[in-house]
């Protein structure tokens, strides 16, 4: 994602400044209260569902991006295998599983404490969500679908072209 060439005004709800960034964007948005906001974003693979949460009380904004997979109960071992090879690559975030309901997710946390909300803050926590998940949506995608090993679906998806043709 680029960044927005926009001006921001200073809030002190970065769920506000969230908003701001999906107007400008063009994505659909509901929120739900003044602390909650959900998005949804198309990526190359599926729409993403994004959840922003702010906390007050830890000056803390959460952020859960889920995608449509649901991992079936024959599957979670090599699921969870295939995301503990993934968050050891990840330097933000993590990805994680609802148990619940199988829903696989991507999540982080941008802790505040004190500091004012700009949209660079935002923006990079919503571009290290978006990225991650369109980096490894296929990696899921083989364990899921294809019944692959974590590591088969990881060397197959994480190929580096070299070169030009």
């Amino acid at each position: 994602m680029a960044s927005i060439e926009a001006t921001y005004d200073h809030f002190t709800n970065p769920v506000d400044m969230v908003e701001q960034i999906a107007t400008i964007r063009d994505w659909s948005f509901e929120r739900s209260t003044p602390d909650e906001l959900s998005l949804t974003v198309a990526g190359s693979w599926c729409d993403y569902h994004v959840s922003l949460n702010w906390r007050e009380d830890l000056e803390a904004l959460h952020l859960a991006c889920a995608f449509d997979f649901r991992a079936t109960q024959a599957r979670l071992p090599e699921v969870y295998r295939l995301m503990a090879n993934i968050n050891e690559q990840l330097w933000l975030g993590h990805f994680d599983l609802w148990r619940q309901d199988g829903m696989l997710l991507y999540r982080n946390g941008l802790l505040l404490a004190g500091a004012k909300t700009h949209a660079g803050q935002c923006e990079g926590l919503l571009t290290a969500a978006l990225e991650a998940c369109e980096r490894y949506y296929q990696s899921f995608q083989f364990v899921l679908w294809a019944g692959k090993s974590a590591e088969e679906a990881l060397a197959a998806t994480m190929l580096e072209t070299q070169g030009t043709a």
